[in-house]
């Protein structure tokens, strides 16, 4: 069998320009020599396994050899983590020493199995973090976390602080996220690969058919949220949402979500919306990237209501398809909606259904917060510029350049 080619830098071109391709060439052909490794808990599910997928591959594209390494724990090590990401995001958490005792033995656990001689390691959220106890250090480790810190739980802050601390630097997504480190910060938001499955064109035929498997009815507007079922998304917030607006404008609405390995709870509040479904309220659990693309691309409107977001790449992705987003006023959301000029920002139940009324019944409106929504993430959030960033980076590290450059360009 054939094996379909792989996306090259070449290929951005055509949305980035000829130059940046040439600059980011010539960033990458200095580090030829290199071997990277990133390390993260899942390879499915939510956008930071997305976004390693991506970037691995056109790492590699590039001529630096990428590696990817996932953290396997059992459920009850997962529920610990997740305990800790929603403690990081603001959430109580009784943190017994089981709890610890168990986070830290799977990742020794992992560490035995991982033989890490890598010149930069990089490390993706709290689950992995403390595998940097278990190796000589001999190169560079970046700590990258893509949770929104903006108010962490100070127990579960101190106690991970120990193993931060024996990092190089530490990449976090919203500069609102900084925190009292004697490491270095800088600050990267996460982009979309524009070529992959969720995020390529499609043809009418194409997502008719998506939806037509799925038997989700196209008769009235659309109205979607699709994101990891988790209550930080607000699923619930939503559907109350819909439940107001729909007194005002027909329409349908879709919860299209998945359960990623690495969180537990996805289940369960997947379960907990099941009561809510009727005719005009669709709650789907799948992983499906082709479903994903289509939904976002005929939808009337994506909210995404978050009441904590690290980024939100589900909101990139929509805009990216010219599809107007009503995003929670929350986290990487507030950088990437202009509210009113490229989509819309709530906080509240009521904002959000009043916002859908407006958009459903306003087509000249959609297209116009459409077309800003798509041009935003052509300069913004595509792929290549995260590629960019971690090129200056790694730069960074070797020995004719300063960490302190890099430090300085992206503070």
């Amino acid at each position: 069998m054939d094996t379909m080619p792989i996306i090259g830098i070449k290929d951005y071109e055509r949305y980035v320009g000829a130059e940046t391709v040439r600059r980011i060439r010539e960033k990458a052909r200095q580090l030829q020599d290199l071997h990277i490794v990133n390390i993260n808990s899942t390879y499915y599910g939510g956008g930071v396994s997305q976004f390693l997928s991506s970037m691995t591959l056109l790492m590699n594209s590039l001529g630096i050899r990428t590696g990817w390494r996932v953290v396997h724990g059992s459920p009850d090590f997962f529920s610990v983590t997740k305990k800790f990401h929603n403690a990081l995001q603001g959430a109580d958490i009784n943190l017994t020493d089981r709890k610890l005792q168990l986070y830290e033995q799977v990742v020794y656990e992992n560490a035995m199995r991982n033989h890490l001689d890598h010149d930069i390691v990089f490390v993706h959220d709290p689950q992995p973090l403390p595998i940097i106890n278990h190796y000589r250090k001999d190169d560079p480790w970046v700590w990258r976390c893509h949770i929104d810190l903006s108010r962490p739980n100070k127990k579960v802050w101190d106690y991970l602080l120990q193993f931060i601390r024996q990092y190089d630097t530490a990449v976090l997504s919203c500069r609102e996220y900084r925190q009292e480190l004697d490491i270095p910060q800088v600050f990267f938001m996460p982009t979309i690969d524009p070529f992959t499955i969720t995020n390529k064109e499609l043809t009418e035929d194409e997502i008719e058919e998506r939806l037509e498997h799925y038997k989700i009815p196209t008769d009235l507007p659309l109205v979607v949220q699709i994101s990891r079922f988790d209550h930080w998304k607000d699923p619930e917030g939503v559907i109350n949402a819909f439940k107001i607006a729909r007194k005002k404008v027909d329409c349908t609405l879709v919860l299209l979500g998945n359960v990623a390995t690495d969180d537990p709870e996805g289940s369960q509040v997947y379960r907990s919306l099941l009561k809510n479904r009727e005719e005009r309220i669709i709650i789907i659990s799948r992983q499906d990237s082709a479903l994903v693309n289509a939904l976002q691309r005929r939808a009337a409107v994506v909210v995404q209501k978050s009441i904590r977001e690290g980024f939100g790449l589900t909101v990139a992705e929509a805009m990216w398809k010219g599809t107007p987003v009503i995003g929670g006023n929350a986290g990487g959301i507030r950088h990437q909606i202009r509210d009113g000029e490229n989509g819309f920002l709530v906080s509240s139940v009521e904002e959000a259904a009043d916002r859908i009324v407006q958009v459903v019944r306003d087509p000249e409106l959609r297209d116009r917060l459409g077309r800003e929504a798509k041009e935003s993430v052509r300069q913004n959030y595509l792929l290549t510029r995260s590629i960019e960033q971690d090129l200056d980076l790694i730069s960074a590290f070797q020995p004719e350049f300063r960490l302190s450059d890099a430090v300085q360009k992206y503070q």
